[in-house]
C-alpha cells in the first residue's frame, strides 16, 4: 500500500506534463523570441561631445539643445547608444564645458554617416547659437 501512495503523485505529475496528441487536442510548441539579440562587437566607437554654453543662453535654451540631441538616436539608425549628463567633477578642470554627450557607433562608417546626416545638420543649427565652447573626441574602446 505504501508503494501505491508514492506511485500516485509520480503518475499525476507525469500525466500533467505530457503534450496532448494530435486529433483536435492542443500540442505544446516552442515559440521563437520576439526580439533577436544583437551581438555587441568587441570594440565600439565612442563619439564624446562636450559643450560649454554662452552666458546669454537661458536654461530653456539649454534644455532645447539637450532635447534635440536626445532625439537624434531615433532619427539616425547608425547611432547604437546615447548617454548624456552634466559636469559633476570636483576637480575644477572642465574649462567651461558643462554638458557631456556620448554616442556609440559600431563602425567608422556608421560615424561617418552620422556626421553629414540631415538630422545632425539640423541639430547644429539648434546648438550653434548657444555654444561658447565645444570639444569632440572619438575613440575605439579597448578592454
Amino acid at each position: 500500500m505504501k508503494k501505491l501512495i508514492y506511485l500516485i503523485p509520480i503518475l499525476l505529475f507525469y500525466s500533467c506534463n505530457q503534450p496532448k496528441s494530435a486529433g483536435g487536442e492542443e500540442t505544446l510548441t516552442k515559440t521563437q523570441p520576439i526580439h533577436e539579440e544583437v551581438a555587441m562587437p568587441d570594440s565600439v566607437l565612442r563619439h564624446v561631445v562636450l559643450f560649454g554654453f554662452k552666458e546669454s543662453s537661458s536654461p530653456e535654451d539649454i534644455q532645447s539643445v539637450i532635447d534635440a540631441f536626445k532625439a537624434l538616436p531615433a532619427q539616425i539608425k547608425e547611432i547604437k547608444g546615447f548617454e548624456w549628463g552634466t559636469n559633476s567633477s570636483p576637480e575644477g578642470l572642465n574649462q567651461g564645458l558643462t554638458h557631456g554627450f556620448t554616442l556609440t557607433f559600431h563602425s567608422d562608417a556608421d560615424r561617418d554617416a552620422y556626421l553629414p546626416h540631415p538630422a545632425h545638420k539640423a541639430f547644429g543649427g539648434i546648438v550653434g547659437p548657444h555654444l561658447d565652447k565645444v570639444t569632440v573626441v572619438d575613440y575605439w574602446t579597448k578592454p
